[in-house]
């Protein structure tokens, strides 16, 4: 349990830091700050699970680090908010790009981990 917790310490920390300097320096009405996250995250954790490493360690990276740094209930509001300023169109849009994306990066983590290691 040390182990998720230490991640996912680290893994808030960061997805904050880059959430908030996105925010600071991207004008947009997007989400983008949590779409770039969420991105990353499946593809890192697709390159976690590809690589099978020790369970102490896809504890810490996965399950805790991943975790904490991928954020679904900020994604489901966020979409919520899109809805509401700027329609059905924009939010259908930002929910089926982020999935479909989402799990293409994962698929392609998990290939290049299997790939490489």
């Amino acid at each position: 349990m040390i182990f998720v917790a230490i991640g996912g310490f680290f893994g808030a920390i960061c997805r904050f830091a880059i959430s908030n300097w996105v925010k600071a320096h991207v004008n947009t009405v997007l989400p983008l700050a949590t779409f770039g996250i969420n991105l990353l995250g499946s593809f890192l954790l697709g390159i976690c699970v590809g690589v099978g490493p020790s369970s102490s360690i896809q504890l810490l990276a996965g399950t805790g680090f991943l975790g904490a740094f991928t954020t679904f209930s900020t994604f489901s509001v966020e979409s919520v908010r899109l809805y509401d300023s700027r329609g059905l169109l924009a939010a259908a849009s930002y929910l089926c790009i982020s999935c479909l994306c989402g799990g293409i990066l994962a698929f392609t983590g998990w290939w290049l981990a299997e790939l490489l290691f």
